[in-house]
């Protein structure tokens, strides 16, 4: 039997709170984390996290990005739980 909207909308909704906690996976296996800083801070915090966390052991990468009005970046940085 097919789901009302509102189940949908409930399913979502639990989706989007599992997903949105910083160091939470997602269906995919990726933890996610978003950050909105001035750019000179969002160019450095991007290189501590792959310092951290090199892309060739958890396929970490600057998963998207947008410059804001005020001049700010927002930016989501994604990689493995774990290198193995």
């Amino acid at each position: 039997m097919a789901d009302r909207p509102r189940d949908l909308a409930e399913r979502m909704a639990r989706r989007r709170k599992a997903g949105g906690k910083p160091g939470a996976t997602t269906g995919d296996g990726f933890l996610r984390e978003t950050f909105t800083l001035p750019r000179p801070a969002a160019r450095a915090r991007a290189e501590a996290f792959f310092a951290r966390y090199p892309k060739a052991g958890y396929m970490s990468a600057v998963e998207t990005w947008r410059e804001l009005p005020g001049g700010e970046i927002e930016f989501t940085m994604r990689r493995l739980p774990s290198a193995d």
